[in-house]
């Protein structure tokens, strides 16, 4: 069962490796471990959270108080009633200047003309503008993924025309130890291209060193061990397209109906309110004050009814908050149009990358035939004593660099063409 349990969870984290080494894999994975993705979660809860709260204004709002006062001076039975009353035989204590009250006030919104649905979807778009700007924010992943992906394949390459180049040096040097052990070739000659395939050897562990390092990061940042990079299969063409689903437009849009919400919220601060409600105490005096004059005890005492009330103070600033509103729609359409223009000229330039990286390509592989010819000779002739080792070393480098051209035209055409999948999220 151990050893079951063991395989699956090999199996499973050999699964993730080896499906995370394409580009889209590793851009994945990368979204999924980049920490700012536990922000939407965030975002979410944070929302329902306030859009909770501000429907709680439809609950009763019960408040509770109490209070102790004296006052200079209470109302009073006028002197003569009180004289008169006297000779009847009653006694008027009248109000005591000490008072006091415990009660609870309970009120009802019934209408209130759109504020607390408002101001809800204003919480909700609030909570959507959030989440398109993480978007915004994550999905710059992709970018810095492929900065470090393309430049992993491109080193793989260069390695692997470094271990060519080695074993073409190493061909000419047996050639050449044959050759002075013979006595046709001299000794420097030897030392020279033994000491040029040490040179190249010395660039391998540079490369290597580079890519060690290359990998480690794309690996942190896509959180899975990415080992081997694979080279992505070239689209046959590539066409020109609106950037309509690219989330920079999408956070703009988000923006314009939180300003639509916060519009409405205008129209709903100069509506009527209409509630219910209902106060209780306990305390003295109460609500028959004729009474407590006459009994200084503390009563229960209560008040219900109905309230409409109408605040026409939002109308001293609604022209100067529907102008604010106004300009920052303006100021929202401004930055999508220059969005838009500047995502066009970036179209523009890959486009004219990839159509001339194609370009290259197509001499390149001419270039290292004939580079490949003129070494061959050069070896021939070396070996007839025409030219020094020299010009062979010369000509073998040429040869390896216009391998290495290609590999590298290569590489920044396949860059070319998903950088522009990236400006118009493709």
């Amino acid at each position: 069962m151990k050893r079951a349990l063991i395989f699956f969870l090999f199996s499973k984290v050999f699964l993730v490796t080896l499906m995370a080494q394409t580009l889209q894999e590793c851009q994945e994975a990368a979204e999924r471990n980049y920490p700012l993705i536990r922000q939407y979660e965030l975002i979410g809860k944070t929302t329902d959270l306030t859009v909770s709260n501000i429907s709680k204004g439809w609950l009763p709002q019960v408040s509770a108080s109490a209070q102790a006062t004296y006052q200079s001076d209470v109302a009073a039975w006028p002197e003569q009633m009180q004289t008169m009353l006297q000779t009847m035989g009653v006694d008027l204590k009248g109000l005591r200047k000490d008072q006091y009250r415990v009660g609870i006030d309970i009120q009802q919104t019934l209408f209130d003309g759109g504020a607390i649905n408002s101001q809800k979807e204003i919480a909700r778009q609030q909570g959507k503008v959030q989440e398109a700007q993480t978007e915004v924010d994550i999905y710059k992943v992709r970018k810095r993924v492929n900065e470090m992906y393309f430049g992993l394949l491109l080193i793989d390459e260069q390695i692997t025309l470094n271990k060519d180049l080695q074993e073409l040096l190493a061909q000419n040097e047996q050639k050449l130890a044959s050759m002075l052990k013979g006595g046709t070739a001299a000794e420097s000659d030897y030392l020279s291209v033994k000491a040029e395939r040490l040179n190249v050897i010395q660039q391998k562990t540079g490369l290597e060193s580079q890519r060690q390092a290359l990998q480690r990061m794309l690996s942190v940042f896509c959180g899975i061990e990415v080992r081997q990079a694979e080279k992505p299969v070239l689209p046959v063409a590539v066409t020109q397209q609106q950037a309509g689903q690219r989330p920079e437009l999408k956070a703009i849009e988000a923006q314009l109906r939180l300003a639509n919400a916060q519009e409405k919220a205008l129209d709903a601060a100069l509506m009527p309110k209409l509630g219910v409600f209902a106060q209780g105490y306990y305390g003295y005096p109460g609500l028959n004050m004729f009474e407590d004059m006459m009994r200084h005890r503390w009563s229960l005492n209560g008040i219900i009814g109905a309230r409409l009330t109408w605040n026409i103070g939002a109308l001293y600033t609604r022209k100067n908050d529907k102008a604010t509103l106004h300009t920052q729609r303006s100021s929202l359409q401004v930055q999508r149009d220059m969005f838009l223009f500047n995502n066009r000229l970036e179209q523009i330039q890959q486009h004219e990358d990839i159509t001339r990286y194609r370009k290259l390509m197509a001499d390149d592989e001419e270039i290292i035939t004939l580079r490949s010819s003129i070494r061959k000779a050069a070896e021939s002739k070396l070996s007839h004593g025409i030219i020094d080792v020299n010009d062979l070393v010369r000509e073998i480098n040429a040869e390896n660099a216009a391998r290495v051209q290609q590999t590298i035209h290569e590489i920044e055409l396949l860059k070319a063409v998903y950088d522009l999948k990236y400006t118009t999220n493709q």
